[in-house]
């Protein structure tokens, strides 16, 4: 009993520095409260600024997308117990990006500046906007299992884990990752655009680009029906595709599920 109360406390701690992160992000994308930002004045070296921003977003995308891969997942698990490997990936994942917030090193310089109140407020919702839509879209696949907590809950009841199926529900039938489409909302709805921010927001999209191609290939390898899915669904942005051959059944069929946007 005493280490499943462990593991659960230990899933906690790890989704309370996940929120932490995520609350520190939103103001350090758009500039408010939090004690270092974006777009900061540049105090010392452009060409060490360059350097050293360009390595925390490497550190990050390859932590955040490294330890999600299954070959990792499963050397982790011979390591720690398999309840907290999720929450694990989560707290890492947090690390990463407060390294990110601690170091990075501001630059300097406008790329643009949108001077209009009204066009100023839409780019502000569309921003909130962004938040709300990875929010959103965490609990329509399963909020709880994505940041470990259903994995260390059920590992304290003592029950054995079981994967959610994969499935499609709402904004997936539209796009297949509308989770990166909330992401790339927070990182580009920008009135203001710093050399900086523009380095950063560059820098995301890159890597998500780049998750998307290494996720779908797991998804494809666990989830054989994932092949008629990406054929019939746009990736990030919701264009009708006009159907080249008769629709699969067993895709007719599927229920709404999970993906593993990391």
């Amino acid at each position: 009993m005493v280490r499943r109360t462990l593991i659960l406390l230990y899933g906690l701690m790890a989704y309370a520095a996940t929120l932490a992160t995520f609350a520190y992000l939103a103001g350090f994308v758009i500039g408010v409260v939090t004690p270092t930002g974006l777009d900061d004045p540049r105090e010392g070296s452009l060409a060490f600024a360059i350097a050293a921003n360009l390595g925390l977003l490497a550190l990050f995308s390859l932590q955040h997308s490294g330890m999600a891969r299954p070959g990792f997942k499963r050397w982790l698990t011979r390591v720690l117990p398999q309840e907290i490997e999720r929450s694990t990936y989560c707290l890492l994942s947090s690390v990463a990006l407060f390294l990110v917030f601690w170091l990075w090193q501001p630059i300097g310089g406008t790329v643009w500046k949108v001077e209009d109140p009204a066009a100023r407020w839409v780019l502000y919702a569309v921003y909130a906007a962004g938040w709300v839509t990875v929010l959103a879209v965490s609990f329509l696949i399963n909020h709880f299992d994505l940041f470990g907590l259903r994995q260390v809950w059920l590992g304290f009841l003592g029950i054995p884990y079981t994967p959610l199926k994969f499935t499609t529900p709402g904004p997936y039938r539209l796009v297949r990752h509308p989770l990166y489409v909330g992401w790339l909302m927070v990182f580009w709805a920008a009135p203001t655009m710093t050399a900086a921010h523009l380095a950063f927001a560059l820098g995301m999209t890159v890597y998500i680009l780049a998750a998307i191609r290494w996720e779908e290939r797991d998804l494809i390898e666990f989830h054989p029906e994932y092949v008629a899915y990406r054929r019939r669904v746009p990736m990030l942005v919701p264009i009708p595709r006009v159907a080249t051959q008769p629709a699969d059944p067993v895709a007719t069929r599927m229920e709404p599920a999970t993906t593993v946007d990391e």
